[in-house]
């Protein structure tokens, strides 16, 4: 007995006076969001006798889900060709090609109307649970979780992950975790990263990829809530990529925000990092015409509403209040007339309309939309099981990658591939694995 009492006063001695006890699980599954969910229920259903884990280190779960989309949860998108799918992803398209054939948009639709969440498209392709509320999303995840017995630990950040023999170990600040594999979603987690780094993998470092442009400029200052489509374009006087978008702009009181530019954000995310975010920018707001047909509009406008003011109606189907900012802009009188315009204004005017270059001096992002470029090198991920090439029994998913998406729907679709594939792989080796036994 007190050779018993003796051997537990080491072990306290240890861990300085704190039982550290040891759990057992089959898959440990770093990360409570969107990812970590949507593979530990796919895992659970494709074999109900393994125990799952998911290890939580804040004391919420499906943070991001529930803020995303305004609060609806913009679940997927609906492009139904994987090709197309795989071109809306500046980090990783080539890469997700050979896993949008395995599970993608049809996928996502059919999986969440077999739980009871039907969803829906809207104009843009972006799509929502009809509910339009993320709790529906939120509320899905949590009832099969449980149904399903797979146990949820929150405020259990993760300290440190090593590999014994052929066993992870898992330390957390409450206990320690032992499993066969394990699975990281937690996202752009760079403390994660780090312990990721020590097991020898590649991490390639945080760059924001969805962000506004900050422009301090006359034309743009007194108009924020101003919405218009338009074509922006990066002026490539300090880079060599060819960076342009096209698609809804916003004018808000920073800059210049809305998916034109989000998209245009995403792709030159690197590039415009390495400017610091110093540049110009070329916005055509009327994107389907150029500057020399523009100018032949305004001269046959010129000659049919000679006798009314130039900025009392706005034409060429652009915001009042923005056709107002580039007339003055162009040198035109709030009162001047369209048969008083002289040929150099009308000129200038087409020159704005079609051309109006606009400085960038710095980006603004938003919490709950934060995207980043960077994460794990894909170079060493197998995509067909989603494993790591480094260590075997050790799986992704979700933005812990280096992939990102643009805004609407996508970075999500990426987690739910990746989440489906890695629940796949785990229960066909862990299938074959019985069979061996057996044998």
């Amino acid at each position: 007995m007190q050779d018993i009492k003796d051997t537990l006063a080491t072990c306290i001695e240890i861990v300085n006076k704190k039982i550290i006890l040891i759990i057992e699980a089959d898959v440990i599954i770093v990360g409570g969001g969107a990812a970590g969910f949507f593979t530990a229920i796919n895992l659970a259903e494709n074999n109900s006798t393994l125990k799952v884990i998911i290890l939580e280190r804040s004391s919420e779960v499906l943070t991001k889900v529930r803020i995303s989309g305004g609060g609806r949860c913009n679940v997927t998108h609906a492009e139904f060709a994987s090709k197309d799918l795989s071109q809306n992803y500046p980090r990783g398209e080539k890469e997700l090609l050979g896993p949008f054939h395995t599970f993608m948009t049809g996928d996502t639709i059919e999986w969440f109307e077999k739980k009871g969440v039907p969803l829906k498209i809207e104009k843009d392709g972006r799509m929502f649970p009809e509910s339009n509320s993320s709790k529906t999303i939120i509320d899905c995840f949590l009832n099969e979780a449980e149904r399903l017995h797979v146990e949820v630990l929150k405020q259990h950040p993760v300290k440190s992950i090593q590999k014994e023999e052929n066993e992870w170990i898992v330390e957390t600040e409450q206990n320690n975790f032992k499993a066969k594999k394990i699975v990281i979603a937690t996202g752009s987690n760079v403390k994660i990263w780090k312990l990721l780094s020590d097991l020898g993998h590649t991490i390639l470092p945080p760059i924001p990829s969805l962000f506004t442009f900050n422009i301090k400029d006359n034309r743009i200052k007194e108009l924020p809530g101003i919405a218009t489509n338009a074509s922006v374009s990066v002026l490539p006087e300090n880079h060599k990529t060819q960076l342009e978008s096209e698609g809804p702009l916003l004018i808000t009181h920073w800059g210049l925000s809305g998916p034109a530019i989000l998209k245009l954000s995403a792709w030159g995310a690197i590039d415009l990092y390495h400017l610091n975010y110093q540049f110009k920018i070329k916005v055509n707001w009327i994107p389907s015409e150029k500057r020399e047909a523009v100018l032949e509009k305004l001269k046959d406008l010129k000659e049919v509403n000679s006798k009314q003011s130039v900025l009392k109606y706005a034409q060429l189907e652009v915001p009042k209040r923005l056709w107002q900012s580039l007339a003055i802009s162009s040198g035109i009188e709030e009162t001047q007339k369209w048969a008083e315009t002289t040929n150099k204004q009308l000129q200038e005017l087409a020159l704005q309309l079609t051309n109006s270059v606009l400085q960038v001096d710095g980006k603004s992002t938003f919490k709950e939309e934060f995207v980043t470029a960077g994460g794990i090198d894909l170079k060493e991920i197998n995509f067909k099981r989603y494993e790591s090439k480094v260590h075997k029994d050790l799986f992704f998913a979700g933005e812990v990658l280096n992939i990102d998406a643009i805004t609407g729907g996508f970075n999500f679709q990426n987690a739910w591939t990746g989440g489906y594939i890695v629940a796949k792989s785990i229960a066909e080796l862990r299938f074959h694995s019985e069979l061996k036994k057996n044998d």
